[in-house]
């Protein structure tokens, strides 16, 4: 099988079941998203700094992400309760339970935190703003296609686990967090 198809040439692709849409479309603007957060999830798992409890986490939510990509990338206009395969409604109560045990570590928010730190605190804090990204492009796709409650939950609470993450990682390796100054 050839990578490369030449059926996208002219701006339209496929969706999954086959229906042409163009490639500007909300849609693909959605899981178009997912995908870069995915691959900016894969550069933070080899980022060094990144604490070790974190790669397995962020590796379910890369496989979670993979199916809110299929998911997104399905026309489900006949069939609108069409739900994401493995995402259950345990996965957003999995992300809490790693911030709640990362804020237990940290010291208390007392300012506006700039990203930036450490190479792994900056680079969860990209991953994060590309996550809040995402969830925008889904709320709009929401506007013309049904989209099932648990996507737009699971990519919320992950941006605040990457803001959390990119504090932990700060904190861990001793660098202090950037705060915001009006003055400056």
């Amino acid at each position: 099988m050839k990578i490369y198809t030449r059926t996208g040439d002219r701006g339209a692709t496929s969706l999954v079941g086959g229906k042409r849409v163009s490639k500007a479309s909300e849609r693909l603007e959605a899981y178009g998203t997912i995908d870069e957060l995915n691959s900016h999830l894969g550069l933070l798992r080899a980022t060094p700094g990144l604490p070790p409890e974190a790669d397995p986490l962020l590796e379910y939510v890369q496989n979670k992400l993979f199916n809110i990509g299929a998911y997104l990338a399905t026309d489900n206009a006949g069939n609108p309760d069409l739900k994401p395969a493995g995402l259950s409604e345990d996965a957003p109560l999995r992300l809490e339970k790693a911030i709640d045990e990362a804020d237990a570590e940290l010291p208390p928010l007392r300012a506006f935190i700039l990203p930036g730190g450490s190479m792994a605190g900056a680079q969860a804090n990209v991953a994060r703003t590309v996550c809040r990204r995402a969830e925008r492009r889904i709320i709009a796709l929401a506007r013309e296609a049904a989209v099932a409650p648990e996507v737009t939950t699971f990519v919320n609470r992950l941006s605040d686990y990457l803001f959390t993450l990119g504090r932990l990682c700060n904190h861990r390796a001793g660098v202090p967090e950037p705060e915001w100054r009006q003055d400056l």
